[in-house]
């Protein structure tokens, strides 16, 4: 298993025909939309933390298969039930593709993967006490720190009034 920092980037590499020689399948649980979003949620929680070194958005995994396969299996319905399994088994989302390397010696799939479940409705919660946020969007301890000079909330900065409803995507 390795660790994808740029997912959407690597999505691109499998299954683009231009750049890679043998792609035979490629099979998405969902559209492309969720993965940019995802990249950019996990880039801001990141932030957040400010932990140093890479955010890692994504996961991948690399599924050798017998060469005996592709002789076997049709590419397409192959893919789908290895990516379905492992759907169904952990409820994340998936890409994945069937390939060759260059010289036709290593028939395996590359299936990317989500840490996080894909929530068909935002999540309403209720502040429990004012929320205080920054220009960038990160949350602030108090409010003397979103304040300029003058006492006033800077511009782009927000508040979040106790027992306002927030959603979490």
């Amino acid at each position: 298993m390795s660790k994808l920092p740029d997912v959407r980037g690597r999505i691109t590499y499998i299954s683009s025909h231009a750049k890679q020689e043998n792609l035979y399948a490629v099979y998405e649980t969902a559209d492309r939309h969720y993965w940019t979003e995802l990249a950019k949620c996990n880039q801001q929680e990141f932030q957040k933390s400010g932990t140093e070194g890479k955010c890692i958005e994504a996961r991948k995994f690399i599924i050798a298969l017998p060469e005996s396969f592709p002789n076997l299996y049709e590419p397409d319905k192959l893919l789908q039930l290895f990516t379905d399994r492992f759907y169904k088994k952990y409820g994340v989302e998936c890409v994945s593709a069937l390939h060759h390397n260059k010289r036709k010696t290593n028939y395996h799939i590359h299936l990317i993967f989500s840490e996080r479940e894909l929530l068909h409705e935002p999540i309403e919660k209720t502040a429990t006490r004012n929320m205080f946020y920054d220009e960038n969007g990160k949350h602030v301890r108090t409010k003397k720190e979103i304040l300029d000079e003058n006492w006033n909330v800077r511009k782009g900065c927000k508040i979040v009034k106790k027992d306002q409803l927030l959603k979490v995507k």
